[in-house]
Protein backbone atom coordinates (compact mmCIF):
# COMPACT_ATOMS: atom_id res chain seq x y z
CA UNK A 1 0.00 0.00 0.00
CA UNK A 2 1.60 3.48 -1.22
CA UNK A 3 1.40 6.09 1.19
CA UNK A 4 2.94 9.72 1.73
CA UNK A 5 2.34 11.76 4.59
CA UNK A 6 3.08 15.05 4.86
CA UNK A 7 4.34 16.83 8.20
CA UNK A 8 5.97 20.19 8.98
CA UNK A 9 3.07 22.89 8.06
CA UNK A 10 1.84 25.67 10.13
CA UNK A 11 1.55 29.27 10.56
CA UNK A 12 4.78 31.61 9.53
CA UNK A 13 5.23 35.71 8.91
CA UNK A 14 5.71 37.04 6.00
CA UNK A 15 9.35 36.56 4.59
CA UNK A 16 10.04 33.61 7.38
CA UNK A 17 10.52 30.15 6.36
CA UNK A 18 9.05 26.67 6.35
CA UNK A 19 10.17 23.13 5.94
CA UNK A 20 7.70 20.42 4.66
CA UNK A 21 8.51 16.79 4.53
CA UNK A 22 7.08 14.17 2.96
CA UNK A 23 7.15 10.43 4.44
CA UNK A 24 7.03 7.62 1.67
CA UNK A 25 6.28 3.92 1.62
CA UNK A 26 4.65 1.41 -0.41
CA UNK A 27 6.75 2.00 -3.58
CA UNK A 28 9.94 1.89 -5.31
CA UNK A 29 11.36 5.96 -5.06
CA UNK A 30 13.43 5.28 -7.64
CA UNK A 31 11.00 4.58 -10.34
CA UNK A 32 8.79 8.15 -9.41
CA UNK A 33 9.15 11.17 -9.90
CA UNK A 34 8.32 12.99 -6.64
CA UNK A 35 6.61 16.46 -6.12
CA UNK A 36 4.77 19.12 -4.04
CA UNK A 37 1.53 21.09 -5.10
CA UNK A 38 -0.73 23.18 -3.36
CA UNK A 39 -4.40 24.57 -3.61
CA UNK A 40 -5.27 27.61 -2.09
CA UNK A 41 -9.42 28.46 -1.00
CA UNK A 42 -11.53 28.75 -4.02
CA UNK A 43 -8.87 28.26 -6.38
CA UNK A 44 -7.39 24.57 -8.22
CA UNK A 45 -4.76 22.28 -7.01
CA UNK A 46 -1.42 23.75 -8.79
CA UNK A 47 2.09 22.17 -9.27
CA UNK A 48 4.73 23.42 -6.88
CA UNK A 49 7.86 21.63 -7.32
CA UNK A 50 8.86 18.28 -8.34
CA UNK A 51 12.25 15.58 -8.59
CA UNK A 52 13.38 12.65 -10.29
CA UNK A 53 14.55 10.29 -7.93
CA UNK A 54 17.56 9.12 -9.93
CA UNK A 55 19.46 12.20 -10.77
CA UNK A 56 17.70 14.35 -8.69
CA UNK A 57 16.79 16.89 -11.29
CA UNK A 58 14.04 19.09 -10.41
CA UNK A 59 11.53 21.34 -11.52
CA UNK A 60 9.65 24.45 -10.28
CA UNK A 61 6.60 26.67 -10.46
CA UNK A 62 7.95 29.82 -11.27
CA UNK A 63 5.99 31.58 -8.75
CA UNK A 64 8.23 29.89 -6.15
CA UNK A 65 11.72 29.70 -8.03
CA UNK A 66 14.30 30.99 -6.37
CA UNK A 67 12.75 30.80 -3.48
CA UNK A 68 11.43 27.28 -2.80
CA UNK A 69 13.99 23.87 -2.69
CA UNK A 70 12.99 20.42 -3.36
CA UNK A 71 14.65 17.86 -1.94
CA UNK A 72 15.28 14.11 -0.94
CA UNK A 73 16.61 11.30 1.35
CA UNK A 74 17.38 8.26 -0.49
CA UNK A 75 18.25 6.66 2.53
CA UNK A 76 14.70 8.04 4.89
CA UNK A 77 12.65 7.41 1.71
CA UNK A 78 11.88 11.70 2.37
CA UNK A 79 11.18 14.27 0.26
CA UNK A 80 11.50 17.89 1.40
CA UNK A 81 10.10 21.51 0.78
CA UNK A 82 12.33 24.42 1.50
CA UNK A 83 10.21 27.20 1.68
CA UNK A 84 12.21 30.80 2.42
CA UNK A 85 10.82 34.56 1.65
CA UNK A 86 7.33 33.27 2.09
CA UNK A 87 4.31 35.35 0.78
CA UNK A 88 0.68 35.26 1.92
CA UNK A 89 0.21 33.79 -1.43
CA UNK A 90 1.48 31.13 -0.83
CA UNK A 91 -1.06 30.43 1.93
CA UNK A 92 -2.82 26.99 0.55
CA UNK A 93 -2.79 23.29 1.47
CA UNK A 94 0.13 21.73 0.52
CA UNK A 95 0.27 18.06 -1.08
CA UNK A 96 2.83 15.58 -1.68
CA UNK A 97 2.33 13.55 -4.41
CA UNK A 98 4.21 10.29 -6.65
CA UNK A 99 4.30 9.76 -10.84
CA UNK A 100 4.76 7.13 -12.68
CA UNK A 101 3.27 8.14 -15.95
CA UNK A 102 0.45 10.31 -14.08
CA UNK A 103 0.31 12.13 -11.03
CA UNK A 104 -1.03 8.75 -9.34
CA UNK A 105 -0.77 8.81 -5.60
CA UNK A 106 -1.25 11.95 -2.89
CA UNK A 107 -0.77 12.50 0.94
CA UNK A 108 -3.70 14.25 2.77
CA UNK A 109 -2.53 17.31 2.83
CA UNK A 110 -0.89 20.03 5.16
CA UNK A 111 -1.97 23.41 5.48
CA UNK A 112 0.36 26.28 5.42
CA UNK A 113 -0.34 29.84 5.74
CA UNK A 114 1.12 32.79 5.84
CA UNK A 115 -0.05 36.13 7.98
CA UNK A 116 0.94 39.06 10.12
Amino acid sequence: QVQLVESGGGLVQPGGSLSLSCAASGLTISSYVLGWFRQAPGKEREFVASLIWLGGFTWYADSVKGRFTISRDNAKNMVYLQMNSLKPEDTAVYYCAAKLFTWDYWGQGIQVTVSS
